[in-house]
């Protein structure tokens, strides 16, 4: 990313006239006292797919206000690492706990439940009533206090804390336990919806809702390229000529919608109400907003990895953050945090023209298999029982009513699946829980909801899902991918702006936080604060 030489900004007048009268008193500075000035809104943007190389590819097309503002005079760090085995719900509650998935409980945003045979959300809650939803959610899942708890709880309840999110998984985790509201789009209707979880309802849901609804106004939303095509940077000649055009029709309208950069539109305008209606920032308390944006790959692109696309998107999201912060720091003094969660890889295959090694991995027979030679060599039963997500899952109450090591029998079944065409690796929970695995695996692994035994299927190969006969298989290439992303902190005046290059542990982002806000930190949070960010003496790319 190209560096930019931008002097320290100290915001207001007054400050910069104090800032020169006590500058001669030793130990004082401008950046110390402006950082004791409380921040009246706290403003939290987490961007599904966000990417550092697409920050630096696009920055002179982006404009003052967005990503631009916030690299120039923030803090930027290239590389958070979240760790394996985490989607964006179990990176946001990383984010926010400063925990990992074995300690806060959430590792994905969907778990898989052997007794009903189907994935679940991992915040499902069937003791709370849906709003606008039939859905049954709550943060009870959540083991742990969040940013947004601890903000509630320092503001005595005289701060608010609002999220909102196209995902209802996202918006939750950032609502955290103790928050005002959190809203996210429902799938079947467009509504802006919740659970009763949250006791509030905001004016600027309901007006949204019944005056402005999605449902009314979704079939004439479109997405085009915003600026000339031959304009966006390092684009393959041949993509040139095929720009694309979506629209949003049919059974899926609005799921679609909430993975498309358009949906980035309908969160800020709702946000933006937010700020005004609640005055959010300009009261006498710390408030927190979170929101949730996504540039991640669109899914319903013609082309592998939808590069058009997923460039147009930061194009567009940049004016929406400027628009949102824009909105913020009218209304008072504004902490950002713009953390990235890692969007998961392509799952789309190749042509086969190209000739790639590549082959099959059918679930259903690789189950079938495993139980026959398990059968031979423990006896007639149903030993294997269910496939999820590259997982196996056996039967535990057979294994216990045989009597049989569960350990030993979870290492036999791995070592005949590594047998298996396509395998790359084959390994157990104790595998895991043992260290036998890396320590970031462990840490990212909820015992409670675990599998048995986990398999790779060799990069290339495209998984046929075929084991529920109850819906249509599905084919997924395999390919590995990083699990970074970066984050920006912008605390203007506490901040020396600086861009670290280092990996950094995602654990460790809610704590510096909680320290710019002189808060404390949420009650899992282990891991200290970065403190090369406080640092004025440490050098401006590290």
């Amino acid at each position: 990313m190209q560096k930019r030489q931008k002097p320290l900004i100290i915001n207001g007048p007054t400050l910069a006239l104090v800032a020169t009268l006590l500058s001669a008193l030793p130990g004082w500075s401008a950046t110390s006292a402006a950082s004791r000035q409380r921040p009246q809104l706290v403003l939290s943007i987490v961007v599904d797919g966000l990417r550092s190389d697409y920050l630096e590819l696009l920055s002179e097309h982006f404009c003052p206000g967005g990503f631009n503002k916030l690299i120039d005079r923030g803090v930027t760090l290239d590389e958070v690492e979240y760790g394996a085995g985490v989607d964006a719900a179990g990176a946001v509650a990383i984010l926010y706990t400063g925990a990992e998935p074995a300690v806060n409980g959430i590792a994905t945003s969907a778990t898989y439940s052997t007794e009903r045979k189907m994935e679940l959300p991992a915040l499902l809650d069937p003791s709370k009533i849906g709003n606008y939803t039939t859905e049954t959610l709550s943060p009870a899942a959540i083991r742990v206090s969040t940013l947004a708890d601890e903000i509630r709880i320092d503001g005595g309840g005289a701060s608010y804390a609002h999220s909102i999110a196209p995902d209802a998984a996202r918006a939750i985790i950032m609502a955290g336990h103790s928050g005002n509201s959190a809203f996210w789009i429902n799938d079947a209707n467009g509504y802006w919806a919740t659970t009763t979880h949250y006791l509030e309802v905001p004016t600027a849901i309901t007006a949204r809702n019944f005056s402005h609804p999605l449902s009314s106004r979704i079939d004439t939303i479109s997405w085009a390229p915003m600026i000339d095509v031959a304009q966006y940077p390092a684009l393959p000649a041949h993509k040139r000529y095929y720009p694309f055009r979506h629209t949003f029709t049919g059974q899926n309208k609005f799921a679609d919608l909430k993975g498309a950069a358009p949906v980035n539109h309908e969160v800020t305008d709702l946000a933006a109400e937010y700020i005004r209606t609640m005055r959010l920032g300009a009261r006498d308390a710390m408030d927190i907003l979170s929101v949730g944006y996504t540039v991640a790959p669109f899914a319903g692109s013609t082309d592998t990895g939808a590069r058009l696309e997923t460039m147009d998107a930061y194009l567009r999201l940049d004016r929406e953050i400027a628009r949102l912060i824009d909105a913020a720091e009218q209304a008072g003094r504004t902490v950002v945090v713009l953390a990235g969660t890692p969007a998961p890889p392509s799952s789309e295959p190749d042509d086969p023209k190209w000739l790639l090694n590549t082959g099959e991995f059918s679930t259903r027979k690789a189950l079938s298999l495993l139980n026959m030679y398990l059968i031979a060599r423990h006896g007639n039963g149903e030993w294997v029982t269910d496939y999820n997500r590259g997982a196996f899952y056996l039967n535990r109450k057979l294994i216990d009513d045989r009597g049989i090591n569960a350990e030993d029998l979870r290492d036999d079944a791995a070592k005949f699946l590594m047998r298996m065409t396509g395998v790359a690796n084959a390994y157990t929970i104790d595998d895991i829980l043992e260290g036998r695995r890396t320590q970031a695996q462990r840490r990212n692994t909820v015992v409670a909801s675990a599998p048995d035994i986990y398999v790779e299927v060799i990069p290339g190969w495209v998984i046929l899902d075929d084991f529920a006969t109850s819906q249509e298989p599905t084919r997924t290439t395999v390919r590995s991918a990083a699990a970074v992303a970066p984050v920006i902190l912008y605390a203007p005046g506490a901040l020396v702006p600086r861009r670290i290059e280092s990996p950094v542990d995602a654990r460790r982002i809610a704590p510096t936080v909680a320290r710019i806000l002189r808060i404390r930190s949420p009650n899992a949070a282990g891991q200290p604060p970065l403190s090369q960010v406080f640092s004025s003496s440490s050098s401006k790319t590290e």
